[in-house]
């Protein structure tokens, strides 16, 4: 297959257009490049071709893998399905995703830890936070690490629950009310129950 013309990208750097006699148009990176030793005129047997063919698609995961993780933090595993739903081959997306991980770019320790913490902050509990660490394919080895980072579930619950009860937690209806919410919230049920046995004894010792 011969090369009709070798031009410099116009939209990324570093990127060059291989346009081939068939018409298809190979976007290059300057080390694949000359690391083939691709120019205008050159004829590329079928073992060559295939070779460049297969470096581009590794190099656009890579890029693409890059980009993804530029505009927001993902656990390896959410990355890696990403690019795959892009159109990635599985094995170039898993590769891409390794690539970031040796390099630093992809860290799913700090990733769960940071999750951990943000979702902490807004007032969740540890099941809810388990919940969205399996939901962003955090590995269960790394989810106790993670819940270290959050802050204690009982001062948590007892801001959640002076901030959400509108009356004495004598009442059963309001008791329901106010554990159905922190339940859904993940927190556990003999937390839930402590938290509201201080609650009780603070206003009963005229506290708000």
């Amino acid at each position: 297959m011969r090369i009709e013309e070798v031009k410099k990208s116009q939209r990324k750097k570093g990127r060059f257009l291989i346009r081939l006699e068939d018409g298809d148009i190979l976007r290059v990176t300057e080390d694949e490049l000359l690391r083939f030793g691709l120019r205008t005129g050159l004829e590329l047997d079928g073992e060559t071709l295939e070779a460049v063919r297969a470096s581009v698609k590794s190099s656009s995961a890579k890029a693409a893998a890059a980009n993804m993780i530029g505009s927001r933090a993902l656990s390896k595993r959410e990355l890696t399905r990403r690019l795959i739903l892009k159109g990635n081959d599985e094995s170039d997306a898993q590769a891409a995703a390794d690539w970031l991980e040796d390099i630093g770019a992809v860290d799913d320790a700090g990733y769960a830890a940071a999750l951990a913490r943000h979702y902490g902050g807004k007032g969740y509990g540890p099941a809810r936070v388990r919940e969205e660490l399996r939901r962003r394919g955090v590995d269960r080895s790394l989810w106790d690490g993670a819940l270290e980072e959050m802050p204690e579930a009982a001062e948590i619950l007892d801001g959640l629950i002076r901030k959400k009860c509108r009356g004495e937690l004598s009442d059963p209806k309001e008791k329901k009310r106010v554990s159905d919410g922190l339940l859904r919230r993940g927190f556990a049920w003999s937390d839930i129950r402590a938290a509201m046995g201080r609650y009780t004894e603070m206003m009963e010792d005229g506290y708000d």
